[in-house]
């Protein structure tokens, strides 16, 4: 349904018995629950009231996201710029032009990029417009959205944890240029937003998280800006990330989903086995309950789980320790108070005793006739 939407091809009428609840939760998963409503409306297939209004309301929900999200975005752009606060935009709403239809796109949030500094400025100004967090994302920022507005996330680094891909992260965010009209507002060139989509695709398979909406907008990015893309120099980056064959298989299989495999125009070094796009597929739609490692073709995606694993575990070492650390301090500290208590300095205990100013040498038997009295008191 989303395919045949896409492409524009003539909607052909749905027969036999369809489970509409599991066909909206799929759609709803993956992000793609307005095209296939649109896609229902020519079907003349009768769909319960129940499915078609839990449709229609994704729908009229991304109907009203694209009439705000423009004027907020310039809204939250304008204001981090006035007060010169430096971020870098991974994703905005402009990605909507890449559709036909624009309430075919999906509800894209904002997404900005900054140093550690800028992001704690950014989200006291975003909460002074009455956005507040709606997730965490551990270690990387917070999502944050307001009634009647769009969702804005925000990262303190860039939202992947392998070594290999935060190094390449930060050499595209050095190529990023200053937005036109902004002065502290960067963005990515079309070749550096081109590859960070293909390596967000990448990373999302890997980690059993990548929706059928990602490649459709992969596939409409790179159908309306290839020719202005140098595939070698993507190719060559990619390869930086280590996912460049994985990537490649995701965009053709985008491409077979949405679009054909002509427009690609692949060299005999770029065409893979049918076997290999199966794997993906089963992957992708099961969300890593079928196409599991046993059966997984693609070397680089085994070891960029492994990476992300190996990465998770690290971190989870190191949280342990460092709880294990509090501990100990929080120990440590209790023990401290208590043997100040036992054991006060001497010019407190001089103030008790004052024949301790005379003969100091009494503060040990001093110590032990406070504590002394101390037990005979609470007897």
């Amino acid at each position: 349904m989303a395919g045949a939407f896409i492409r524009q091809d003539d909607q052909r009428p749905i027969r036999g018995q369809l489970d509409w609840e599991r066909i909206y939760r799929v759609a709803d998963y993956h992000k793609i629950t307005n095209l296939v409503y649109l896609s229902t409306l020519g079907t003349g297939k009768k769909i319960s009231p129940k499915w078609q209004d839990a449709f229609a309301e994704r729908y009229w929900q991304g109907l009203q996201y694209g009439e705000v999200c423009k004027e907020a975005e310039q809204e939250i752009l304008t204001l981090l710029d006035m007060r010169e606060i430096s971020c870098a935009i991974l994703e905005s709403c402009e990605f909507r032009n890449l559709y036909q239809v624009s309430e075919a796109a999906s509800n894209v949030p904002l997404r900005l990029l900054m140093d550690e500094e800028s992001y704690t400025l950014a989200k006291g100004y975003l909460v002074d417009l009455g956005y507040e967090t709606d997730r965490f994302y551990t270690g990387f920022g917070e999502r944050m959205k307001r009634t009647a507005g769009i969702r804005v996330e925000i990262y303190r680094k860039p939202p992947f944890l392998t070594p290999a891909y935060e190094k390449q992260m930060q050499f595209l965010m050095r190529r990023a240029f200053v937005k036109e009209s902004y002065h502290t507002v960067r963005t990515l060139n079309l070749e550096d937003r081109f590859i960070y989509y293909m390596a967000g695709c990448a990373y999302h398979y890997a980690q059993d998280e990548l929706v059928i909406r990602e490649l459709m907008d992969l596939y409409l990015y790179h159908k309306t800006w290839q020719e202005q893309i140098n595939q070698d120099h993507v190719r060559k980056v990619l390869s930086d990330f280590r996912v460049d064959q994985l990537a490649d298989k995701l965009l053709h299989l985008a491409y077979m989903w949405f679009g054909s495999m002509e427009e690609l125009n692949l060299e005999e070094g770029q065409r893979y086995e049918p076997m290999e796009y199966d794997v993906l597929e089963e992957r992708i739609l099961s969300r890593g309950l079928f196409g599991g490692e046993d059966h997984e073709t693609d070397q680089q995606a085994v070891f960029l789980r492994e990476m992300i694993e190996k990465t998770e575990d690290k971190e989870r070492r190191q949280d342990r320790a460092e709880r294990r650390r509090q501990r100990n301090a929080e120990r440590r500290q209790e023990m401290s108070r208590k043997l100040r208590w036992a054991f006060p300095e001497y010019r407190y205990m001089c103030a008790i005793y004052p024949i301790l100013e005379k003969i100091p040498l009494f503060l040990p038997f001093c110590w032990m006739t406070r504590l002394l009295r101390f037990l005979f008191i609470r007897k």
